[in-house]
C-alpha cells in the first residue's frame, strides 16, 4: 500500500515493507520489513551485497511496483529516477530527450525547448541540445540523464508539499559504469545541484567510498532477504573527497561490517 500523507519531517518513509516474487512455496522474498526514513533535504546510500534488494526498493519507492506488505510514502513530493544506464532515446536530440519530461503538462514546443535548456545549463550542458546522444561521452550522457529526471522532479502536477522540502530523487548506480574521474566530476556535480534544489536523494551504490563521499546516512542492507542492519551517519565536513583520509576511515568500518553480514549468509 502507497500513501501520501502530508508530513514536513519526512520526504520517504518505509514501515515494515516486504516484497515477494511469486507465489507459495515458491515465493522469492527480497526485502523483509525494511523501515527506513529520508527527511527533506537529506542524501541517504543504500549499500548491500548484491541481490540484496536495493534496486527493489528504489522500484518500490518510485511506484513502479508494489509491497506485499507495509506502507511506503512520498508525502506528496515529486518523485523521479535515474537508472543504472542513461536510457536516452538515441533518435531524439539531447534537448528532445529532456523535454520528454514535460510531455504530459501540456506545454506548448517552445516552452519545452527553453525549459530543457534550463536544466541542460544546470548540469553544464549547455550548447549541447541539438546533439545526439551517440555524439557525446558517457559522463555526458549520464548528465543528460541526470537533467532529464531534475525534469521530472520539477514537474508542474508536483503537489504542495515539494515546495516545504524540495523533490525526491531516486538514483541506482548512476554513475558505477564510469571512469573514477569522471565519476569525482560527478559527485561534485550531483552534490551542488542536490544543495541548490534542496533535493531529498535516495542512492543506491556498491562503492562504499562513494556512499560516504555523498551521504548524510549510509543504510546498509542483509544479503536476501533485505533487511536493515545498520545506519552510519555521516558526520564529515563537506566538500569531501573520495581520497580523503576521513573519508577512508568511515568507509573501512563500513566495508568490515559489510563482510561481516556477507560472511554471515555464507556469500
Amino acid at each position: 500500500m502507497t500513501t501520501q500523507l502530508v508530513d514536513r519531517t519526512t520526504a520517504v518513509r518505509l514501515e515494515a515493507v516486504s516484497k515477494v516474487y511469486g507465489h507459495g512455496g515458491n515465493g522469492l522474498l527480497a526485502l523483509d520489513k525494511v523501515s527506513l526514513s529520508v527527511r527533506p533535504g537529506e542524501f541517504v546510500c543504500l549499500l548491500g551485497a548484491s541481490g540484496c534488494g536495493k534496486s527493489t526498493l528504489l522500484s518500490l519507492v518510485a511506484g513502479l511496483d508494489k509491497p506485499t506488505q507495509g506502507e511506503i510514502s512520498t508525502v506528496g513530493r515529486q518523485v523521479a529516477m535515474m537508472f543504472q544506464e542513461p536510457a536516452l532515446f538515441p533518435w531524439l536530440t539531447v534537448s528532445a530527450n529532456v523535454e520528454m519530461a514535460f510531455r504530459a503538462e501540456g506545454l506548448s514546443k517552445h516552452e519545452r525547448r527553453t525549459r530543457a535548456a534550463e536544466f541542460l545549463d544546470l548540469v553544464h550542458l549547455g550548447g549541447f541540445g541539438k546533439k545526439r546522444p551517440h555524439e557525446l561521452s558517457g559522463g555526458m550522457r549520464q548528465r543528460v540523464a541526470l537533467a532529464r529526471a531534475l525534469a521530472q522532479s520539477s514537474s508542474s502536477s508536483s503537489s504542495s508539499a515539494e515546495d516545504e522540502g524540495g523533490a525526491v530523487l531516486l538514483m541506482d548506480e548512476p554513475f558505477g559504469a564510469l571512469d573514477a574521474m569522471t565519476r569525482d566530476l560527478l559527485h561534485d556535480e550531483l552534490e551542488r545541484i542536490w544543495r541548490e534544489r534542496a533535493l531529498s536523494v535516495l542512492f543506491v551504490t556498491h562503492n562504499v567510498r562513494e556512499a560516504v563521499r555523498l551521504g548524510d546516512k549510509v543504510v546498509l542492507l542483509s544479503s536476501r532477504p533485505g533487511k536493515v542492519v545498520e545506519e552510519f551517519p555521516v558526520e564529515l565536513a563537506r566538500p569531501r573527497r573520495t581520497d580523503s583520509a576521513e573519508v577512508a576511515e568511515l568507509a573501512a568500518k563500513i566495508t568490515d561490517r559489510l563482510k561481516e553480514e556477507v560472511l554471515r549468509h555464507g556469500h
